[in-house]
């Protein structure tokens, strides 16, 4: 259900910013990057772990430098961070031991990450929004 869930909402979001005309702003995916790259170090405070929280603040700006370098240069970079990101969520659990993570999270944010990626790529491919 995780899965299916990130999937339909990833796909709500990207549609909905294209309807809108959100995405025709070139930091609209940089900045969605951002926030999805925050959310385990949200999750590591919940948990009360600082140690956890030390780690996953060094992943997330990873992921924050990916979007910056990716707005300043070509948003392939955010494709490439998005999926990446999703490759993070489905490893998760075997490189942190975070206590706040909800069990069904990390499915629902590789399901959506990786479609974000994908409409993202669609969308840079058909030129409805400028890489660069």
């Amino acid at each position: 259900m995780a899965f299916l869930v990130g999937i339909i909402l990833a796909l709500a979001v990207g549609l909905s910013a294209s309807f809108i005309g959100f995405d025709r702003d070139r930091a609209f995916y940089p900045t969605v990057m951002i926030v999805i790259a925050s959310y385990y170090a949200l999750f590591a405070s919940m948990g009360s772990s600082g140690d956890v929280l030390a780690l996953e603040v060094v992943a997330m700006a990873a992921f924050i430098i990916a979007s910056i370098v990716g707005f300043k240069t070509s948003l392939w970079l955010l494709v490439l961070a998005l999926v990446g990101h999703g490759v993070f969520d489905a490893l998760h659990s075997r490189l942190f031991s975070n206590p706040g993570v909800p069990t069904w999270w990390p499915r629902f944010c590789l399901a959506y990450d990786v479609v974000a990626g994908m409409y993202l790529a669609c969308m840079l491919k058909i030129k409805r929004i400028h890489a660069r």
